[in-house]
C-alpha cells in the first residue's frame, strides 16, 4: 500500500486546504500530554473543510482494472483527502511524534492515538474529578487555602477540556464547607450575592 509520504507535489487546492486548516490548528502542537486540546482543534479544522470523514472511514485499496469509473473517482478523492489530512496532522505534532507517526494513515493514526493518549487522559480526568469531589474543608482550616486547593483541581480539569460553569464551581465550594458555615451559605443564597472564585 502507498503511504502518506508517497504523495506528489501539492496542487493549488491542496495548498488552499493546507493553509486554511493550519491557520486553525497551528496554535496547538501535540506533544503527548495535550491530546484532547489538539484533537479538538484537528476535528474543528477538518469539519470546516468537510474532511472529518477521513478519520472515521478506512481507505481500502481497489483494483483499478476491474472497478467502476464512479468507484475509481471516489477512491481517488478519498486518497487525496487522506494524504492531505495525514500531512496536516503530522505537521502539528512535536518532532519526536512526527518521526513515529509520519507513515500512518489518518484512520489508523487516530485509533492508535485514542488507545494510547485519550484513554490515559480519561483516567487523569477521573482522578482530578474525584479529588475535587472529595474536597471537604475541615474545621480550623483557612478557607482561602481550601478554595485555592479546589481552584487548582478545577484548573487542571479545564486544561483537560472540562468546562466549569461559574455558578457550579461556587456551589461545589459551598457544599465542601463544614457545618459551621451553614449560616454563611444561607445568607449567601438569600442575599443572592454576585461573586466569582477569582
Amino acid at each position: 500500500m502507498s503511504t502518506p509520504g508517497d504523495a506528489s507535489a501539492p496542487s493549488s487546492s491542496t495548498h488552499h486546504l493546507g493553509f486554511s486548516i493550519l491557520s486553525i490548528v497551528s496554535k496547538v502542537t501535540f506533544d503527548g500530554t495535550n491530546y484532547n486540546d489538539w484533537m479538538h482543534n484537528i476535528n474543528m479544522a477538518l469539519r470546516v473543510e468537510g474532511k472529518e470523514y477521513v478519520l472515521e472511514e478506512k481507505l481500502f485499496e481497489i483494483d483499478e482494472a476491474t472497478t467502476t469509473p464512479e468507484k475509481l473517482v471516489s477512491y481517488k478523492e478519498h486518497y487525496d483527502d487522506v494524504v492531505k489530512v495525514a500531512c496536516i496532522i503530522v505537521a502539528t505534532m512535536s518532532p519526536e511524534l512526527k518521526r513515529f507517526y509520519e507513515d500512518y494513515w489518518p484512520y489508523e493514526k487516530k485509533n492508535e492515538l485514542v488507545e494510547k493518549y485519550h484513554k490515559r487522559a480519561r483516567q487523569v480526568k477521573y482522578e482530578f474529578v474525584k479529588a475535587l469531589m472529595d474536597c471537604n474543608m475541615k474545621e480550623g482550616v483557612f478557607v482561602c487555602n481550601h478554595v485555592e486547593k479546589m481552584q487548582r483541581y478545577a484548573e487542571c480539569l479545564v486544561s483537560l477540556n472540562v468546562n466549569f460553569d461559574e455558578e457550579l464551581a461556587i456551589d461545589m465550594v459551598l457544599n465542601s464547607l463544614p457545618s459551621s458555615y451553614d449560616h454563611f451559605i444561607l445568607a449567601y443564597h438569600l442575599k443572592n450575592i454576585d461573586t466569582t472564585l477569582a
